[in-house]
């Protein structure tokens, strides 16, 4: 997990995990297009989030495409956002219920 915290610090790392989200499947090429960065730069970031196994790579002929892996991601939601989440939620529920129970008095 440490290494997706690493990989995600970087914000053009971020950019390239946007463009996949957009289009997905891009190759080097693809990727570079607009960018500011080089060819090398890009290559660079790809292989740190391949790492962090945010990236996945496919060969088809000679191109290499890129592509999204969401599990990652999931695995950070489930371990440090969900558990957090669901304290939240289980006293926003509790909460309504107490409310329903209170009769309604006029005014």
């Amino acid at each position: 997990m440490e290494k997706v915290f690493r990989a995600l610090a970087d914000r053009n790392r971020r950019r390239l995990l946007d463009r996949l989200f957009g289009t997905d499947g891009l190759t080097l090429a693809e990727l570079c297009e607009g960018k500011a960065m080089s060819r090398q730069a890009v290559s660079k970031h790809l292989r740190v989030l391949e790492s962090a196994r945010l990236v996945v790579t496919v060969w088809s002929g000679r191109e290499k495409h890129h592509y999204l892996n969401p599990v990652p991601l999931q695995e950070i939601s489930d371990r440090w956002i969900a558990k957090y989440a669901r304290r939240r939620l289980s006293a926003v529920s509790a909460l309504k219920d107490a409310l329903k129970e209170e009769p309604n008095e006029p005014t």
